[in-house]
C-alpha cells in the first residue's frame, strides 16, 4: 500500500486536508473571493476539495487545480460531476511548481501544498506570478507555538513561529487582509479523523498485507502526533494582497 493511498484512506472523513472545520473554510472563501466570480488556482489540490466548495457556492466562478495525482484528480472530477460544477472547472496532470497558463487568476490558492515549492517564500513567489491585478492569495502554512524537540523539526521541517511567520510574509511584500489561526479542536479533529478513518479502514478488511500497513500507518501517525508534536504545532491561513501591485 502505497504513501498515496494511505493519504487518500485517512482523509476519507475530512476531505479538506488541513486542520480546518467547515466554518473556516466557508469564511476564508469569503474573504479570499469577495465578488464571487473570476478565476481560481488551486496550486496542489488534491481531490479538489476548495475548488469544489468555492464553485457549489459561486455559480460565475470558474476555476482550476493542479496537482501530481492523477488518482486525486479523477476524484475530483467525478464529484465535479455530481454537483454539477465540471464545466467551470479545469484540472491539470502536472507539478505545481511548474505550471503555467495563458491567463491570471483573482485567487491564487495554496494550503498545505507549500512544500510542492521548496517551502513559504517560493510558494509566495509562485502564487505572484499567476495573480491577476487586484487578486489575492490564499495560504495555509505549519508554524511552532513553542520552540519544539529536535524530532518535531526532523518530523515537519524548520517552521517559524506565528508572529516570525507574518513578518516574512509582510517582508516578502505582502498584506494579510484575514487569516485563521486552527483552534485545539480543529487540530485534535483531523488528527483523530485521519488516524480513525485509516485505521477503521483496516479493521473492515480481513487478516492481509493492506490491512495490517494501514493499522501501522494510523498508529505511528497517532504516535507522533501525541508523543512528538501535539503540544507544540500550529496551523494558520492567511488572505494576502500583494503591498504593492
Amino acid at each position: 500500500m502505497d504513501r498515496e493511498r494511505i493519504s487518500r484512506l485517512a482523509h476519507a472523513g475530512h476531505p479538506v486536508a488541513a486542520p480546518l472545520d467547515d466554518d473556516a473554510v466557508r469564511l476564508l472563501l469569503e474573504r479570499a473571493l469577495p465578488r464571487g466570480d473570476g478565476r481560481m488556482l488551486d496550486l496542489g489540490c488534491g481531490g479538489g476539495e476548495w475548488l469544489l466548495r468555492a464553485l457549489a457556492a459561486r455559480p460565475r466562478l470558474r476555476a482550476e487545480g493542479v496537482d501530481v495525482s492523477g488518482p486525486a484528480l479523477e476524484r475530483a472530477r467525478a464529484a465535479a460531476g455530481r454537483l454539477g460544477v465540471d464545466d467551470r472547472l479545469v484540472l491539470h496532470h502536472a507539478d505545481a511548481a511548474g505550471f503555467t497558463a495563458p491567463h491570471a487568476f483573482d485567487l491564487v490558492l495554496c494550503v498545505g501544498a507549500t512544500h510542492a515549492f521548496g517551502g513559504l517564500p517560493p510558494a509566495l513567489a509562485a502564487a505572484r506570478e499567476r495573480l491577476a491585478p487586484g487578486g489575492r492569495v490564499l495560504v495555509g502554512e505549519g508554524f511552532w507555538e513553542r520552540p519544539p524537540a529536535p524530532e518535531a523539526v526532523e518530523l515537519l521541517g524548520d517552521l517559524a513561529d506565528l508572529a516570525t511567520t507574518v513578518d516574512r510574509v509582510v517582508a516578502d511584500g505582502w498584506t494579510p487582509v484575514h487569516g485563521h489561526v486552527s483552534t485545539r479542536r480543529e487540530l485534535d479533529a483531523y488528527e483523530w479523523s485521519w488516524t480513525g478513518s485509516l485505521a477503521s479502514w483496516a479493521l473492515d478488511r480481513p487478516a492481509g498485507p493492506d490491512r495490517a500497513r494501514a493499522l501501522e500507518a494510523a498508529t505511528a501517525h497517532r504516535d507522533e502526533w501525541l508523543r512528538v508534536y501535539r503540544d507544540v504545532f500550529g496551523f494558520v491561513c492567511l488572505v494576502l494582497r500583494p503591498t504593492t501591485d
